[in-house]
């Protein structure tokens, strides 16, 4: 037990040090040494003792019931993937050593789908390596070429950080959905080549990591600013690709009839239409 990670430990002492006296409704008297609640702040309003709290922090139990992780995800003030990460990370399952391939491939059927899409289109891993793209999509952003790295890109790549004007939402957005993606499957090699990386070159991930915020993947809208066609405002869809251990296909689409719209087909007309994988 000593030697795996303390997923639920380092959860819920992050999600504490984020909430204020103020937000969860005591009243701060005199000088506090630690951010966010103390411990047996955190035990009173979830109804339960100082000592077992105590225990959930330091990873000496490790399967509480639900009443008291939903208890928590109050105190805590969790949104409702925020509080079904943390139910995962206090269910009764073991924990299994999993060794996948190294190079994952993408379903034939699928690799010959994005060829003839007229949008935007690439397959990526739950760790967000990109798996295959049409050549819109590399025209997008070139970065999205089967060997790259969506979260490594968007945190190292100056010229991927240009494309999105609102980098800081971005990141935040990307670095709480890597972690919903990865759950508690954190004994993967690849999980843990990447964290290790970031955290050494990024400052800016080694702070939202710590936060251990998480939110679900799934559409969105996203604003980039394209060098060559200008302002781009699309929706964003991931469809899981079923059969895969957790492969998503990403399509990004404009509205239509908008400038949006018409900047991205000035763009297809430029690019063939072809696959890299």
């Amino acid at each position: 037990m000593s030697g795996e990670p303390n997923l639920l430990g380092d959860y819920v002492r992050a999600r504490r040090e984020l909430v204020t006296p103020e937000q969860a409704g005591i009243p701060a008297r005199g000088l506090r040494r630690v951010p966010g609640l103390r411990r047996e702040e955190v035990a009173m309003l979830a109804g339960i003792s100082a000592d077992y709290y105590l225990r959930l922090e330091q990873g000496r139990d490790r399967n509480p019931s639900v009443q008291v992780l939903v208890s928590l995800a109050r105190v805590f003030q969790l949104d409702d993937d925020a509080t079904a990460h943390l139910l995962r990370l206090g269910a009764d399952t073991p924990r299994r050593h999993r060794h996948r391939p190294r190079t994952e491939t993408v379903p034939p059927g699928i690799a010959t789908l994005i060829t003839t899409l007229p949008l935007p289109a690439h397959v990526e891993s739950r760790y967000f390596d990109v798996l295959a793209a049409n050549s819109l999509a590399t025209a997008l952003s070139p970065r999205l070429v089967p060997g790259a790295n969506r979260l490594r890109d968007v945190f190292l790549d100056p010229a991927e950080q240009a494309l999105h004007p609102d980098w800081g939402n971005a990141t935040a957005g990307m670095v709480a959905g890597f972690r919903e993606s990865v759950g508690t499957d954190t004994d993967d090699p690849r999980y843990a080549e990447l964290v290790d990386e970031l955290s050494l070159t990024s400052p800016r991930f080694r702070r939202l990591w710590a936060r251990h915020d998480v939110v679900a993947c799934e559409g969105a809208s996203k604003h980039l600013a394209h060098p060559r066609v200008g302002d781009l405002r699309l929706n964003r869809e991931r469809l899981g690709i079923g059969g895969t251990a957790g492969q998503v296909l990403v399509i990004h689409h404009p509205d239509p009839d908008t400038d949006s719209a018409d900047r991205l087909a000035l763009l297809a007309a430029t690019v063939p239409t072809t696959v890299h994988a």
